[in-house]
């Protein structure tokens, strides 16, 4: 089995993952540090694992590094929420809209530069 994980590298690794907490929920695992810097760290949602690395420790080529996370979220107020607030500080490549499997999709490139396709499916 192979599980894919995002791995999404920011300036100031310390504030960015409280913003996405704030955002997300979840908790967080801090994995590294040098001094008061966090260089890694992971944010646990929902059963699902996202990595978040600094500047410093990943020496990432472009901002965004051209890497999308899709995120499947299971209620439609998370969905319009989680989607506010990306949008509210980043770019909204696409407006949310009805998808054709009686859902919701979206696509926002948050204030650091990382795109989501954000999702909801209705039962």
């Amino acid at each position: 089995m192979m599980i894919a994980i995002p791995f999404i590298v920011v300036e100031n690794c310390k504030d960015e993952i409280k913003y996405y907490q704030s955002v997300l929920g979840g908790e967080i695992a801090i994995l590294r540090k040098q001094g008061e810097e966090l260089l890694n760290a992971d944010l646990y949602v929902e059963g699902a694992t996202l990595k978040f690395a600094d500047t410093q420790a990943a020496k990432p080529v472009l901002k965004g590094d051209y890497v999308r996370v899709f995120l499947r979220i299971e209620t439609e107020e998370a969905f319009r929420r989680t989607y506010e607030e990306f949008a509210a500080g980043g770019t909204i490549n696409s407006e949310m809209y009805e998808a054709p499997f009686n859902g919701l999709l979206a696509i926002v490139t948050d204030r650091n530069g990382v795109c989501w396709v954000l999702s909801y499916y209705r039962t």
